[in-house]
């Protein structure tokens, strides 16, 4: 990880957010995508009690695929396709794997879930972790190709190589660069991992605008 530009982002960040994401902007933002409407979504669906129905989460994760910002309009209607079309027992393998990945053996449960997934050619990173994000939003990541991609390369984090198909890998070690990251920084900045990566990614893209 290189430190000094990532105390250089931070820097920058505060003196145009003297608040951090308390600033009026950075709330507004948060509103805009519906955050806490969201995780109080995943709270209500993904709970460990709410697994007794493979129907029934399976439509959930649908509807929050559906409605995140976070997630490509273009993967949307793909991924609700997909999950309309899952027999029985497809369903019950997706439903296991998304609460093992929630509540139990992360490493089997994304497994499960990619392979699943890769049948319908709609194994994407941003779909695996959406779930996740805003139902642990300090403890989980959201992976978004290029941001993924362009933090990696600017912030050199080590040992870190993207890879289009998803793997719990790459996402576990990614999640410990990420929490490595924000727990260097200063309190303004110790908010959820989709804002952190929020922050990252806007200091990137005010660097290359000045460019």
């Amino acid at each position: 990880m290189n430190r000094e530009r990532l105390m250089a982002a931070e820097a920058n960040f505060l003196a145009r957010y003297p608040e951090g994401f308390a600033s009026p902007q950075m709330l507004e933002i948060a509103k805009k995508h519906k955050v806490e409407k969201m995780k109080k979504m995943a709270q209500d669906s993904f709970s460990p009690g709410q697994f007794g129905n493979a129907d029934q989460v399976a439509a959930a994760l649908v509807k929050v695929v559906s409605q995140s910002s976070l997630v490509s309009v273009f993967e949307k209607p793909k991924f609700r396709d997909a999950v309309l079309s899952m027999n029985d027992a497809e369903k019950i393998h997706l439903a296991q794997g998304l609460r093992d990945f929630l509540h139990g053996d992360q490493a089997r449960g994304f497994g499960q879930m990619t392979g699943l997934l890769e049948e319908y050619k709609i194994a994407k990173w941003p779909i695996l972790t959406v779930a996740p994000i805003y139902l642990r939003p300090h403890e989980e990541v959201f992976v978004k190709p290029t941001t993924a991609k362009n933090i990696i390369a600017h912030f050199e984090l080590t040992g870190l190589h993207y890879q289009a198909k998803p793997t719990y890998e790459f996402y576990r070690a990614y999640r410990e660069q990420i929490l490595l990251m924000k727990r260097t920084l200063s309190e303004p900045l110790q908010v959820d991992n989709a804002a952190f990566c929020g922050f990252l990614m806007m200091v990137m893209e005010e660097k290359e605008s000045r460019v």
